[in-house]
């Protein structure tokens, strides 16, 4: 009884988290000046067309990933609505796909040079591996490769509900933006797939 509860409060903190950080693009939309991390970037680099249509595809598209990717765990909506669990399937590795090429890009500017740039553009490679792994897993029914496969890539996703908790711990703690940062590239994702990791395991799953 007390393991269902748990495991109840687990999923519901879990979807608000995916729906709340989901959102948080439509803040870049109506803000008025430069918000959140375009407050570190240089007015060469928000200059740059190609940068900006990177930056708020990768936010959009980031957003709408979240927002449809959660849905995709939720049994009662396999069993009971399979067409709606497709078509949701069919949004999110779109949004991925877009999100995560954008993210790669983005990487390469990342704040914090190379430590920064490694984490991001790997995260970014490692969500769209994932991602087409379970795609192309499922057009050969293969379930349980395909499930494994989106545990870890909804895990690389929900880097953006993490790095936005770890971020403000991390800057308090060690009164550095910059270095926080650096480090922060690299903790958003990583424990997220190691978790995944164990969570494929448990579920034995194989993934081969």
């Amino acid at each position: 009884m007390a393991g269902t509860v748990r495991n109840k409060a687990a999923w519901i903190v879990f979807v608000f988290l995916a729906i709340g950080i989901g959102l948080y693009p439509l803040i870049y939309v109506f803000a008025t000046d430069d918000f959140g991390l375009l407050l570190g970037k240089s007015k060469e680099l928000l200059a740059s067309n190609l940068w900006n249509i990177a930056f708020y595809g990768h936010i959009s598209f980031g957003g709408l990933a979240l927002l449809s990717g959660w849905s995709q765990f939720s049994k009662k909506l396999r069993s009971k609505r399979l067409n709606l669990h497709r078509n949701l399937g069919k949004i999110y590795v779109v949004s991925v796909l877009i999100s995560g090429l954008c993210g790669v890009y983005l990487g390469f500017f990342a704040t914090g040079g190379i430590v920064s740039s490694l984490g991001f553009v790997s995260l970014g490679i490692i969500w769209l591996f994932t991602t087409g792994m379970a795609y192309f897993a499922v057009k050969r029914k293969d379930m349980s490769l395909h499930q494994g496969m989106m545990i870890y890539s909804y895990a690389a996703c929900f880097a953006a509900v993490t790095l936005r908790i770890w971020l403000p711990l991390l800057t308090l703690t060690l009164g550095e933006f910059l270095l926080a940062y650096k480090i922060v590239a690299w903790l958003c994702w990583v424990p997220n797939i190691l978790f995944a990791h164990l969570w494929v395991r448990r579920k034995g799953l194989i993934l081969v």
